[in-house]
């Protein structure tokens, strides 16, 4: 059955006027182009030679012609998967890559660019200027829809427990917008200045930056938007929906209940959280000592907490004071059990009952509760954990004069943050690793010493590490007057009585639902080292988000899995090239000598000026860094994150191939210095630059130094005529550089021009007079020659042209103000995935093979499939118009 429908490829000018051809002899017409416009190469010409018509003007009408014609379907931001079938009879299947806005509701007014804080190279300019991450791929495009350049998700992001937009709120600090930071981590994150202290930063591991030199340090720039909004006047205070009549009970002010609480205010829940401890924070008050998390840091972001409407009752302990029953009761909708692992985990080893062993978190509950604790003068902290560290480093400023930490593994293993470890060193707190102690010796009830073995490094456990092994005979005896065991915590479930019907795991850990985080009670849901053990802040956090989401569901009656589960895919395949190596910046500390007799916070945090900087090494990796400014700019409502990438399916009966040319890289031909000589650009970069829509708005600027040239000087045939590189012509060079010479005298009538070429083809169509016109009225100058190099003039910083004058053999050197390079123009590197998936040839270079040029010039090795333009051979935009009407026709003759 025949197919009257054609799909052409290419939306250049060639692609454009097939489908022009074609739409007006009744034939549906699928235009498909990769770019998010049509246009082709011909949109970023400034004139047309050699007549030096507006390019636009010419190319506009058509655009608007295939955008309005009733028998053309755009299918712009879209390339070929798959072509079978034959003659008459094919099936293309298309995809039609995520735009990330909604095409039907975009409005082309721009406002969405306005807040986008993320700038890359602009591919349209040449490389000339920059744009943002949501764009218009130029100002007349058609569409007339923005796109947002969006590669993926950042690793940064995919590796956060919480998925905060890291690479949003780094670009924004970048920008110097730090309220807008900070409205953005809140997002995810309620508690940033305290993550900014305590977080153990997963982001840093994977981040880019640290094939380049160092990671960003992510979390101290966390930290100072934080602090900078608590020492404000007025702090931020997210949104809260209209008050609800529903309540929800959250046992726990930890990390985990705090988070679910701020949650579930947004909604406008009426929350309240009970909590055993006088204190609010759970672990983050009583785990973690001051010098690394001051007390009024806490107190201010639960105060945040408090300010959006959440209740918070301190010293209520569940099960003795209140039941899960009188919760209920009091018509709780919901309960969130964040109750965390309070309790020490036992060493399992003879002695550990004898005075002087004190288990570590207690040891610190104690002391940041203000109670005091003696241990002694020769402490053995055992452990390699923060809880370790922040054991061992509390002791040292509790007077103990010998306090050291034993870790069975190696230094290489310790799970403790990076910068704890370097700090307790810096304190001369000394850390034995591969040491295991085996028993706690004591003398009348009292710790006298422990007895330890010496460990090798095994084969790798179920937690990837090393298994640590004894080595026999390595016994050793260590004197102490105290230890103090940090291994690990677990959770005490007492509060829970006989109303509850929730289950534990053999792990003594709260069995859940690992998505929604609800328990065997359909109303009890729980989170953070309540279900997972001892983890992380940030961990519990999410928790607590999660199961806010689910409480929130399930009071509304809405399913609680739906949508949810995402697994986040890192961005892969980042390239790193090019960039600067700038170290990365060292947080400010106090002292050891002035720190080790105090508990004032030992981690100054960076300044304005460090926190920019330290920003501006992002490198961007998923390149829109979904900060989402432009959502809340688009009154339209246009922009969509959630779209992907959708296949469809057409039915045609024939295929035109219209898919132009690329320009040749110039950079690997370092003799014309382009890349390291500024003022050396090519021929599209030129043209680019003396538009009126350009990125000088027309004018001519020196790149080094935005100096007006006075001096042009063209070499043509870069990359062309070069057995080395291509061996054919590109056909367009001689007169492309005659126009670019023309337009500039036009805007410059001081300015000269000197156009070195090989042998100058300019024959047909008018061409031959066009260059007598550049000499005589224009003062083109042309000097037939082989260009060799260009250099630097070191003291006038000018580029000079080093070449063979090939009249008379000379050789000779000039100097001008900017060097303009004719690069090769070059089939598409896309032409060898469509030539295989459609099941053409090419030819020696990749053009698209024509078998008989002279019986039909327009048709491939393939029956129903033409080409048409610069995919076939070398040609001008004239050539070009002529064959794509030329394979229309041929089309036609297949489809009638």
């Amino acid at each position: 059955m025949t197919q009257k429908a054609t799909l052409v490829i290419g939306g250049g000018i060639a692609g454009m006027q097939a489908s022009i051809d074609l739409a007006n002899m009744g034939i549906k017409v699928y235009l498909l182009e990769k770019k998010p416009s049509i246009g082709g190469r011909m949109a970023q010409l400034d004139k047309t030679f050699p007549t030096n018509d507006c390019s636009m003007c010419i190319l506009a009408p058509k655009m608007i012609e295939c955008a309005n014609h009733e028998n053309v379907e755009l299918l712009t931001y879209s390339e070929l998967s798959e072509l079978t079938g034959s003659s008459r009879n094919f099936k293309a299947k298309i995809i039609r890559k995520a735009r990330f806005i909604d095409e039907e509701k975009c409005v082309g007014c721009g406002e969405c660019i306005e807040g986008c804080p993320i700038t890359v190279s602009d591919e349209f300019n040449a490389g000339l200027g920059e744009r943002r991450a949501i764009y218009k791929y130029f100002p007349q495009a058609v569409p007339s829809t923005f796109a947002i350049d969006r590669r993926g998700t950042a690793p940064c992001k995919a590796a956060c427990p919480a998925h905060i937009s890291v690479q949003g709120y780094a670009a924004l600090i970048a920008e110097g917008r730090f309220q807008e930071a900070l409205k953005l981590i809140k997002e995810e994150n309620p508690l940033p200045a305290i993550c900014g202290r305590v977080c153990h930063h997963p982001c840093e591991s994977v981040c880019t930056r640290g094939q380049v030199d160092e990671p960003v340090a992510i979390d101290f720039i966390k930290r100072f938007v934080a602090d900078l909004d608590l020492n404000s006047e007025t702090r931020y205070l997210p949104q809260v929906k209209e008050k609800k009549e529903d309540k929800v009970a959250i046992i726990g002010a930890g990390p985990a209940g705090l988070s679910c609480a701020y949650y579930l205010a947004r909604e406008g829940y009426r929350v309240t959280i009970y909590e055993k401890l006088p204190v609010t924070g759970g672990m983050l008050s009583v785990g973690i000592p001051e010098y690394r998390l001051p007390r009024e840091i806490i107190n201010a972001e639960v105060q945040i907490i408090r300010d959006m409407g959440v209740e918070i009752r301190t010293g209520v302990e569940i099960g003795k004071d209140i039941t899960v029953k009188q919760l209920r009761e009091k018509k709780y909708k919901a309960i969130f059990l964040g109750i965390g692992a309070h309790e020490c985990k036992s060493l399992n080893i003879e002695g550990e009952d004898l005075e002087g062993v004190y288990p570590g978190v207690d040891f610190l509950r104690e002391v940041n509760l203000g109670k005091k604790v003696s241990l002694g003068d020769r402490i053995a902290v055992i452990g390699g954990g923060n809880v370790a560290m922040d054991t061992v480093r509390t002791a040292r400023r509790l007077g103990v004069k010998e306090p050291f930490v034993l870790y069975r593994r190696s230094l290489e293993e310790m799970p403790a943050n990076e910068e704890e470890i370097e700090e307790c060193r810096e304190e001369g707190i000394p850390i034995y690793p591969l040491t295991n102690p085996t028993r706690i010796i004591g003398e009348d009830g009292r710790v006298k010493a422990v007895e330890c073995l010496r460990m090798r490094l095994g084969e790798p456990d179920e937690s990837g590490r090393r298994r640590p092994v004894p080595i026999e005979g390595s016994e050793f005896i260590m004197e102490v007057d105290g230890v103090v065991p940090a291994i690990g915590q677990e959770s005490d479930w007492s509060c829970l009585g006989s109303e509850c019907s929730c289950t534990l795991s053999g792990w003594g850990t709260m069995n859940v639902d690992p998505i929604t985080l609800q328990t065997d009670d359909p109303d009890i849901f729980a989170g953070g080292d309540a279900v997972t053990g001892p983890r992380t802040v940030i961990e519990a956090i999410e928790a607590g988000k999660q199961a806010a989401i689910s409480i929130d569901r399930l009071i509304r009656g809405v399913d609680l899995k739906e949508g949810r589960g995402k697994v986040w895919e890192p961005v892969k395949d980042i390239s790193t090239a090019g960039y600067e190596h700038i170290p990365r910046t060292r947080m400010p500390r106090i002292e050891p000598e002035n720190r080790v007799n105090n508990f004032k916070e030992v981690q100054l945090g960076f300044s304005e000026e460090e926190t920019v900087a330290e920003a501006k090494r992002c490198i961007s990796c998923g390149v829109c860094s979904e900060c989402y400014t432009c959502v809340q700019a688009c009154k339209a409502e246009a922009v969509d994150f959630d779209q992907k990438d959708r296949e469809t399916t057409l039915n045609v009966g024939a295929v035109v191939l219209a898919t132009g040319f690329d320009l040749y890289n110039v950079a690997p031909l370092i003799e014309y210095g382009w890349g390291r000589i500024e003022d050396v650009i090519t021929a599209m970069q030129f043209e680019r630059m003396i538009c009126a829509s350009g990125p000088t708005i027309g004018h001519l600027k020196r790149p080094s130094d935005g100096r007006e040239p006075k001096r042009l000087g063209f070499i043509q045939c870069v990359g062309s005529r070069d057995i080395r590189h291509m061996k054919y012509c590109s056909a367009v060079c001689c007169m492309h550089a005659t126009k670019e010479a023309i337009l500039a005298h036009e805007h410059y009538p001081e300015l000269t021009s000197t156009i070195f070429y090989m042998d100058m083809r300019a024959v047909g169509k008018g061409f031959q007079e066009y260059v007598r016109r550049a000499k005589s009225e224009y003062k083109v100058e042309y000097i037939r020659a082989r260009p060799g190099r260009v250099t630097l003039n070191e003291e006038s910083q000018n580029p000079v042209i080093h070449y063979e004058d090939t009249v008379n053999r000379e050789l000779k050197a000039r100097e001008f103000d900017m060097v303009i390079l004719s690069q090769a123009l070059i089939p598409t590197e896309s032409n060898i995935s469509i030539a295989e998936k459609l099941g053409v040839e090419l030819d020696e270079f990749g053009f698209i093979a024509v078998p008989e040029e002279l019986r039909n010039p327009f048709g491939t090795t393939k029956e129903g499939i033409f080409g048409c333009g610069f995919c076939q051979s070398p040609m001008d935009v004239p050539d070009s118009v002529i064959r794509a009407s030329g394979a229309a026709s041929k089309v036609a003759e297949v489809l009638a």
